[in-house]
């Protein structure tokens, strides 16, 4: 009897245990199945933001070379050949282009892929057809991948759908990694006891792993050879392909796995290895290639074929003749792949930013909006307004001529450095952006760089005379020394470049040649607090000091605010903030922001045409004229220099009718470099400005303006010819009522009493003469463009 009790006992206490322990397992199942649902069914990886660029555009008439078009294809990496049968390839016959794009989804349009033929002649595109031609007549090549903004761990990958995937590439996974897939649950019963046995007798470690095991070890487990980690992760294979098919588990798998290192990110999938092995789409591979994708499973550092070619090759012949011997290749078409050589692009096209300063400029941008997880693993697209072309010639002008400056004297200048950017004045958009002359380092030029601008803030006291209607730039202006107060007793004497003053010169002359007395008794008249408001309008965010010496641009500023301030002055008066982004795309397509133009009037366009006209005059007859006679005149450049104290920063900024740049020079110690405005950053910014295709400036003159002859010494009306007269523009309300003697033939006006020769001399720098000599053969120009502005009658009305 007590015996058959504790027989019962026995059974009872081992009828728990089997309970708790069945009980026990199934908590722990249901525990590991939240943890595969929850990551499966969630965002499964941090998608870093991909920074794009501009799309290039084809269209009929579009100013594009064909040698710049090749080179965008190059970029893009599309691979010129004899036929274009793959997406991604180019045939050239002659001047015609037969190109077969990849198409590319933008969320709000999808670009389809097709065949395009485009005609060239005269550096412009000619003709073009498409096979999937659109109703606007315009097609787009797909934007450059430029950079992304990446997860605080280092990985990367291009999420690729399956059915996306060539087939080969499955093909090559099968045969080699785990040739029953499609007919296990999730694990191999004999890979995993062979393991087993392995792992825990101390003999060689064996995997045995199926894919979905391998997937396993890597999206949810940690990389640690223990028995507890096996058996979880036979567990949860179960589990993964128990709730998922096949197919999803392939495709996940396709984009999880690890397929190398460059530099401190992990390439994970095969869509990123594809760019990062090969500069191509998985799309555009051969056979071979994906083979050789494949491959890299088992090891991508031991098959790095940058630092293993041989084998390399060994290791994607394997894989090929797993392929043969699974029946998916000939043997004829093994020894056709297996002959091929690796082709591997020789320096990665991923990672590091190919335009470094100007993808920081987009980061800064993007960070002042975006929380940093949103921008390292959502999965955002940013496109950009950067055109790789002209950034691309713009780098390497940039590199090469302020390496010239530096040779000229090594001495000093062996650490010169610098900046340029060059945007677009129609819409603010930036075109270009260069922040050294060596690698990156994180300390971006372009924003960083707080230097004294010396001259370039000039146009600003002359904007405040125009304004007024009390000057022209035919006025005379005082340029002779001035004393002015300044805090603590002490005085403030400023001078010209040249030392000496330089008596009364038109306002014209006085900008042109940027003298300094002169500006700064301009810019006494009309105080501090006017000229630091337009400074503030105009789009300069750093500090404006409160004294006089900021006149000759003693105040530190990036130049990113001097591309700001003459970017007003490029539009005829309005401001269109300087912007790297045109539109924010998250992963399922949907537009989060797009950045349309946003404009504001700053300067009266009346006045701003004016100013224009002064600016133009610096290029033609001034300090810019290097410039003016090494680019076209036709262009009707406008620009200004910049030269601070002991020429410690040199600067140059200008626009065209479709490009502003602005280039700074100087050394990052803040010691004296010897180059002024127009021996350093001068023949850098025509360098840069050669590389860009020019429109002319051709702002609209206002109805409230008109161009006149003007006698410089006493501000009448003059006449073509007359000596001491300029032809300028000038605003209706306050065109002189009185001729010269010369003059008056051209009008019915009372006649103005002639000046003593003597007293004009004495007023008057030896050098004003040569200056309106030089101006007159530039003034023929634009008074053949203008038109007649009418005559004054006696009655002191304007007659139209």
């Amino acid at each position: 009897m007590k015996s058959e009790r504790g027989i019962g006992l026995i059974a009872l206490i081992f009828s728990v245990l089997i309970i708790a322990g069945f009980v026990g397992f199934s908590i722990y199942l249901i525990r590991l199945d939240n943890v595969i649902r929850d990551k499966f069914e969630g965002n499964r990886w941090d998608i870093p933001a991909k920074v794009f660029a501009r799309p290039l555009e084809i269209y009929s008439n579009a100013p594009i070379a064909q040698a710049d078009f090749e080179q965008e294809l190059k970029l893009l990496g599309y691979k010129k050949s004899d036929n274009y049968d793959k997406s991604g390839s180019y045939l050239v016959q002659n001047n015609i282009l037969y190109v077969h794009t990849r198409g590319f989804d933008y969320s709000e349009r999808i670009d389809p892929e097709q065949i395009l033929q485009v005609k060239f002649g005269n550096d412009q595109i000619t003709e073009i057809k498409a096979t999937k031609p659109s109703e606007t007549g315009i097609v787009r090549l797909e934007p450059m991948l430029i950079g992304g903004i990446y997860p605080q761990h280092n990985e990367d990958r291009v999420l690729i759908k399956l059915n996306k995937v060539p087939k080969p590439l499955i093909e090559a996974l099968i045969a080699t990694e785990d040739r029953n897939f499609y007919h296990h649950h999730g694990i191999s019963v004999r890979g995993t006891a062979r393991a087993l046995v392995s792992n825990v007798t101390g003999g060689k470690r064996q995997g045995g792993s199926t894919l979905t095991q391998q997937l396993v070890k890597n999206f949810f487990l940690t990389p640690e050879r223990t028995l507890k980690r096996k058996v979880n992760e036979a567990l949860m294979a179960l589990l993964l392909e128990f709730h998922y098919d096949k197919d999803e588990i392939l495709e996940a798998y396709l984009n999880e796995v690890n397929l190398g290192q460059n530099g401190n990110y992990s390439v994970n999938g095969y869509g990123l290895a594809s760019q990062f092995y090969f500069g191509m789409p998985l799309s555009e591979l051969s056979i071979a290639q994906q083979a050789y994708l494949v491959g890299l499973v088992q090891g991508p550092t031991l098959y790095n074929p940058w630092k293993n070619p041989e084998g390399a090759i060994k290791r994607r012949n394997i894989v090929l003749q797993n392929m043969v011997v699974m029946g998916y290749l000939t043997q004829e078409q093994y020894e056709t792949e297996s002959a091929k050589p690796l082709n591997i692009i020789s320096k990665p096209t991923i990672g590091p930013a190919r335009f470094p300063d100007f993808m920081d400029i987009v980061r800064r941008q993007l960070k002042n909006e975006y929380q940093e997880s949103d921008l390292t693993n959502q999965g955002l697209r940013i496109f950009t307004s950067l055109d790789p072309i002209a950034q691309t010639k713009v780098q390497n002008t940039f590199v090469a001529s302020v390496d010239r400056l530096a040779k000229a004297n090594p001495k000093r200048l062996k650490d010169l450095q610098g900046a340029v950017l060059v945007s677009n004045p129609e819409n603010g958009e930036l075109i270009a952006a260069v922040g050294s002359t060596k690698d990156f380092t994180g300390f971006n030029r372009t924003i960083d760089a707080k230097r004294q601008v010396g001259s370039l803030l000039k146009p600003v006291i002359y904007l405040n005379a125009l304004e007024s209607g009390r000057y022209n730039w035919a006025s005379l202006i005082e340029d002779q020394p001035i004393s002015i107060p300044v805090n603590g007793g002490k005085s403030w004497t400023p001078k010209n470049y040249s030392g000496s003053g330089y008596g009364n010169v038109p306002m014209a002359q006085a900008l042109a040649n940027s003298y300094n007395l002169s500006a700064v008794r301009l810019g006494q008249e009309f105080g501090l607090s006017s000229f630091s408001n337009h400074l503030t309008k105009f789009g300069v965010t750093s500090n404006i000091p409160t004294y006089p010496s900021i006149f000759l641009g003693a105040v530190d500023m990036s130049p990113m605010e001097v591309l700001s301030i003459y970017g007003n002055f490029a539009t005829g008066g309005f401001k269109y903030p300087n912007k790297a982004i045109r539109s924010v795309v998250d992963s399922k397509g949907e537009v989060l922001e797009r950045y349309t133009l946003n404009v504001q009037q700053t300067i009266d366009p009346a006045s701003a045409y004016l100013l224009n006209y002064g600016l133009q005059r610096v290029m033609s007859s001034g300090t810019g004229r290097s410039a003016y006679n090494s680019l076209s005149n036709q262009l009707n450049l406008a620009g200004k220099s910049g030269t601070t104290n002991d020429t410690r920063d040199s600067w140059f900024a200008g626009y065209s009718g479709n490009h502003v740049a602005v280039v700074w020079l100087g050394l990052d110690n803040n010691k004296v470099t010897g180059l002024t405005g127009s021996s350093g950053a001068l023949p850098v910014w025509t360098n840069v400005m050669k590389q860009l295709r020019q429109k002319p400036v051709n702002l609209r003159q206002p109805d409230d303006v008109q161009w006149h002859w003007i006698d410089t010494a006493t501000g009448d009306l003059s006449g073509q010819g007359c000596e001491g007269s300029l032809y300028i523009p000038m605003l209706t309300n306050t065109v002189p009522r009185r001729a010269t003697e010369c003059g008056l033939p051209n009008y019915e006006v009372e006649q103005a009493i002639e000046p003593d020769p003597e007293s004009m001399n004495s007023e008057q720098p030896d050098n004003m003469e040569n200056y309106i000599r030089e101006s007159e053969s530039d003034m023929q120009r634009e008074l053949s463009n203008r038109p007649n502005n009418g005559r004054i009658i006696s009655s002191g009305q304007y007659e139209p």
